[in-house]
């Protein structure tokens, strides 16, 4: 049955389904078998680099493969004081990293004041942005509030041409993204002189893995290059995993255990003992922990034994605990990897 039509019911019905649709993968070995024949279980974080915060589910689009299932009607945002525990959390770590998720997570009304905090305790922050937020009325004026504050944009954009975007992502959103990226531009974005970073991310718009990350990086470079004069850093290959709008389309279009079995055959044990949960923590917008973001939209908590929430963070516990893992992480370890900074491996 595809998730869409359960989504009457309670959402812990529809996320219930979606993890019993999963460990049905016709035909695919589990996962924890592959990682134990890998000789990776069992599956343990090596530490905290990561501190990643997914500050609400409220966004201005609706995109097709999108596994946090966000929009505008989405209510769940992150309060103050469920990011004061972030912050009080993050200063018992040495992760120099932290990244701000969503939705667009500049929808959050706290956004800025917790990108102040954040750099306040020295450390570097990643806002993974939709772009066209940039442009819309009440944000215009973040662009130069990201650039005052050095904050890293990691960047959708699944083409460098305009149909295959817009059929991803919604109309005009390809229109109002270049002019996004070019205002980005116009404050030292993308030059590797200013050190204002800016990475894209590439998502492919069907039910197959995505390219060489560095053949299709070199490709948007050139084409956004002679196209409309854009210049970015770094595009990062992300693979779309079977969670959410993903998943409903993999069910309504019959590609769920084709696409399922593309992933497990191409499992790479390189990639797999890379993969970005081993060096993350990841913090839902009512404050709940999960290994990685992808878990957290499944609702798949922490191992049994560990606090559950922020308010209870034991970074010492966190960083050795084993890993909670399903047959959707085959999204991550699937040819050449996929992470929250593009590829892993090679394939």
């Amino acid at each position: 049955m595809p998730t869409s039509l359960l989504k009457q019911s309670h959402p812990l019905s529809v996320l219930g389904r979606q993890r019993e649709i999963l460990r049905e993968a016709a035909g695919v070995p589990a996962f924890a078998d592959r990682m134990a024949a890998a000789g990776l279980s069992p599956f343990r974080a090596t530490g905290i680099e990561v501190f990643q915060i997914n500050v609400g589910r409220m966004c201005n689009q609706v995109c097709k493969h999108c596994h946090v299932d966000a929009g505008p009607d989405r209510t769940e945002i992150m309060t103050r004081q469920t990011m004061d525990l972030c912050l009080a959390a993050l200063e018992k770590t040495g992760a120099p990293i932290v990244d701000i998720t969503g939705g667009a997570p500049e929808m959050n009304p706290h956004f800025r004041w917790l990108v102040d905090r954040v750099k306040d305790l020295g450390r570097h922050v990643i806002d993974r942005c939709n772009l066209t937020i940039l442009l819309a009325e009440g944000y215009r004026d973040l662009p130069k509030f990201l650039a005052g504050r050095r904050v890293e944009i990691v960047a959708s954009l699944p083409y460098y041409l305009g149909r295959q975007t817009d059929a991803q992502r919604g109309d005009q959103v390809f229109e109002r993204s270049i002019r996004a990226l070019q205002r980005l531009n116009e404050l030292g974005y993308g030059d590797p002189v200013g050190g204002l970073a800016l990475n894209l991310v590439y998502n492919p718009v069907g039910a197959y893995l995505p390219p060489k990350q560095e053949a299709i990086e070199a490709d948007y470079k050139r084409e956004l290059a002679r196209r409309y004069g854009i210049r970015f850093n770094r595009l990062y290959t992300v693979t779309n995993l079977p969670i959410n709008r993903f998943l409903d389309y993999l069910l309504e279009s019959g590609n769920y255990a084709s696409y399922m079995a593309k992933l497990s055959d191409r499992f790479n044990e390189t990639a797999a003992a890379a993969v970005m949960c081993r060096h993350t923590i990841s913090v839902g917008w009512d404050g709940r922990l999960y290994d990685c973001d992808f878990n957290q939209m499944l609702d798949v908590g922490l191992e049994d034994g560990l606090p559950g929430h922020i308010r209870d963070f034991d970074p010492q516990r966190f960083a050795r605990r084993t890993i909670q893992t399903g047959n959707h992480c085959y999204g991550c370890t699937a040819g050449s990897g996929s992470s929250c900074t593009g590829s892993l491996a090679r394939p």
